[in-house]
């Protein structure tokens, strides 16, 4: 019995032992297969360490952390929602203000709000999230890394909310969209100016009426929407340059059909006042259209559009269009005119442009008067000034140039010299309604720079001395002349002058009618003697003495009629030979001397040759005494005195009615104090 029962017992010990290995085998099994793990585990402890380390933070720091929290999270995602509405605007705002400019600036607007909303609570966000950060940390709540990025990105913000503002803010849409609205602002302009349309610049007299505003009323309520934004966001100069820019050419454009290029002329390029002087009328007519016209309406339209904005700016903004399109050109042109040389001529276009500039006097003012015309005012002034100093200075110096004129010789043909019929014809021009006024004003003004008072009769005295100084010269040049009977011939030629020319006129009104009917009756003493000295001593060579025809004394006869004949003719040549050279301009005086000559020679010649020609006529040497027949001694004594075109002499055509020729002018310079 205990043998069985010891054998049961080996077999329960082996079986416990059996399962006991088992059990050993599975479990080092399942360490074997464990090992793997407990090493991942292990590397993962450090973070799981670090994940709950908040965990281990003290309570109360972990339950105020919640609110601090919420408190930045709120305004961040104000501001992030904001950055989405902008992002929505960005469509709208880049497409083409063109079409709906109202809806435009009204999405525009909402972008200016949310840009002003996000620069007014990006700082509060960025502010409130450095807040929490610095909690965190100071309670190390949140681990070392972690709060290292947030610093690096709190950081980039700060930095970019403080250098960018609010460029950064839209990623430049707003930039964008005020550029879209210069660009519609000048296209606007661009198609709404159309320079004023002109048929010839010969009818610019006949346009009187003022230009209107040259943009219609709803284009210039859309350039003031655009104005508005832009000026509210710096941009105003940009709109004044576009501004400038457009209009200034368009009133160039307007400007070019009158052909304007004389504007540019220097002072080389040409000799004299009268070579340019169709330039200087038409100057005066185109600088009144360009202000009556041109710049009135640019002023009008610089108000409406500008206004707004304040004086100055649409004053300024006018300055400049004034200046580029041309007026600082005009004014140049008048300065080149007065730089020019000295000349009687000159005294006349610098008074027409005083006439012109004194007429548009309240314009200028007007148009030109603010500050910011600065420029302009003064190139005015000192254009005015030189007009008028040039205009006394040549005035008060025409004097001298006559007295001058004293020594030179007089003219070969007995004629009246250009200088005379030049000086006469000009002072009535000085004397007349149109210039007398404007000189009277711009001596009266000259003297009163100078401190001096104008007296009432200082022109006409100044004009009486010329006259008074051209009558001493024709004295003293009639008295150069070696032939007397020239110097005759001279006197007759300028008393009839001054009689015929002076008589009805301005000149002739202030010498007075006495004066002028002593120049008729000095004609009529000269005429007398001049006949009496040359053509009145021909008769005596047809004298009857001793001529009796009988038939005993006819060959006596003969001898003495040829030897008369003979003295006759060459008296007659002599005579004929050299007056046929003078000159007598004024018809009717030239035809009446004609006229007296073949009546003191003709009536004599033909009652001789009646009584006393046969007696030669059938001689064989007949034609040698009978040289002449009495209409032929009359058709050539008709045919003296005739004018010699393009003599200098001659006085013909001298008038200032027409272009004055430069042997006058330049006569008339040539002293050293004449430029």
């Amino acid at each position: 019995m205990a043998s069985v029962k010891n054998i049961e017992n080996l077999v329960a010990a082996r079986k416990s032992l059996k399962i006991s290995l088992e059990k050993s085998k599975t479990l080092a099994f399942a360490l074997e297969k464990a090992g793997p793990r407990l090493e991942e585990i292990n590397q993962r402890l450090p973070s799981l360490e670090f994940a709950v380390r908040p965990i281990r933070a003290p309570k109360e720091a972990l339950v105020a952390v919640g609110g601090h929290i919420d408190q930045a999270v709120g305004p961040a995602a104000a501001v992030l929602k904001v950055f989405d509405a902008v992002h929505g605007l960005e469509k709208s705002l880049l497409s083409d203000p063109r079409f709906d400019l109202p809806g435009y600036l009204s999405v525009l607007k909402r972008l200016e709000e949310a840009l002003h909303f996000l620069a007014d609570n990006c700082e509060l966000a960025i502010q409130w999230l450095e807040d929490i950060v610095e909690y965190l940390e100071d309670n190390s709540v949140a681990d070392d890394k972690y709060l290292s990025n947030l610093k690096k990105s709190l950081k980039i913000l700060r930095e970019l909310q403080n250098n960018e503002e609010l460029a950064c803010l839209d990623g430049g849409l707003l930039e964008a969209a005020f550029d879209k609205l210069e660009a519609e602002f000048r296209r606007l302009l661009t198609e709404n100016s159309v320079p004023l349309p002109m048929s010839s610049s010969s009818s610019l007299g006949e346009q009187a009426c003022i230009a209107p505003s040259p943009l219609p009323v709803p284009v210039i309520q859309k350039l003031h929407a655009i104005i508005g934004r832009l000026t509210a966001n710096n941009r105003l100069e940009k709109c004044i340059s576009i501004y400038v820019e457009i209009r200034s050419s368009n009133v160039r454009a307007s400007l070019q059909a009158l052909n304007l290029d004389y504007l540019e002329i220097s002072l080389s390029e040409f000799n004299d006042v009268q070579s340019i002087e169709g330039h200087i009328a038409q100057w005066g007519k185109h600088l009144e259209f360009a202000v009556k016209h041109l710049f009135e309406a640019e002023y009008k339209l610089c108000n409406d559009v500008f206004e707004k904005i304040g004086l100055d700016v649409w004053m300024g903004c006018f300055a400049k269009i004034a200046a580029q399109a041309g007026i600082l050109a005009f004014l140049q042109f008048g300065k080149t005119v007065t730089d020019s040389k000295k000349d009687p001529i000159k005294l006349l276009k610098l008074l027409d442009i005083f006439t012109s500039l004194n007429k548009l006097r309240l314009d200028f003012n007007r148009l030109f008067g603010g500050k910011a015309c600065l420029e302009i005012q003064t190139l005015t002034r000192e254009l005015i000034k030189r007009v008028i100093d040039g205009a006394s200075e040549i005035f008060w110096e025409l004097l001298a140039q006559v007295e001058l004129q004293r020594q030179t010789p007089p003219p070969s043909d007995g004629s009246v010299p250009r200088l005379v019929s030049f000086i006469t014809d000009y002072c009535n021009r000085l004397l007349g309604d149109h210039y007398r006024p404007i000189l009277t004003q711009v001596l009266v003004i000259d003297r009163s720079w100078k401190q001096e008072k104008f007296q009432e009769g200082l022109l006409t005295d100044a004009i009486l001395n010329i006259i008074k100084a051209i009558e001493l010269n024709l004295e003293t040049w009639s008295k150069a002349y070696e032939d007397t009977t020239l110097s005759y011939i001279f006197m007759m030629n300028y008393h009839w002058h001054f009689y015929k020319h002076l008589k009805g006129t301005k000149l002739g009104d202030l010498l007075g009618d006495a004066l002028l009917r002593e120049h008729e009756q000095y004609k009529e003493y000269y005429a007398a003697v001049y006949l009496r000295e040359s053509w009145g001593k021909l008769p005596a060579h047809l004298s009857r003495e001793g001529l009796i025809l009988f038939s005993g004394g006819r060959a006596t006869a003969r001898d003495l009629v040829k030897k008369r004949l003979k003295a006759f003719n060459e008296a007659f040549d002599d005579i004929y030979n050299k007056q046929s050279k003078w000159v007598m301009s004024e018809r009717d005086l030239r035809e009446k001397t004609c006229q007296l000559a073949v009546q003191a020679i003709v009536p004599v010649y033909r009652s001789y040759m009646q009584n006393y020609g046969p007696l030669v006529e059938q001689d064989s040497s007949a034609s040698k005494y009978a040289k002449y027949t009495a209409p032929s001694l009359e058709k050539m004594l008709s045919s003296l005195f005739q004018p010699k075109l393009g003599k200098y002499g001659s006085s013909k055509g001298s008038h200032l009615n027409g272009k004055i020729d430069n042997v006058v002018t330049n006569k008339l310079r040539s002293s050293p104090t004449v430029k």
